[in-house]
């Protein structure tokens, strides 16, 4: 019986710094710096340079409001919202 009350208290341990670690992850920032190539609503194009530039999405909870021109550096998370998946390709068996 106390092996077994042993095992739970490792098992929800470890499911408890699992979860941190997932939300520890899911809250991680990036940034990003560039000058206002286009400021649409919903939409914000930026540009670091003649071979970079980036496009983030806005919405009402987005603060600041760039205009044309403006220095910016934007803080962002990257958060997947859909993931297709479409197995690999298996390669043919060599001959000998």
């Amino acid at each position: 019986m106390k092996r077994l009350a042993a095992f739970a208290a490792i098992v929800v341990i470890a499911l408890g710094i699992g979860f941190g670690a997932g939300l520890a992850a899911a809250t991680k920032t990036y940034q990003f710096t560039g000058v206002v190539k286009s400021a649409d609503s919903g939409t914000l194009v930026v540009e670091k340079s003649a071979k970079e530039t980036w496009t983030f999405s806005t919405d009402k909870d987005t603060k600041g409001t760039p205009k044309v021109g403006d220095k910016v550096t934007i803080t962002y998370k990257m958060i997947a919202t859909d993931i297709e998946v479409k197995p690999a390709a298996t390669a043919p068996a060599k001959k000998k």
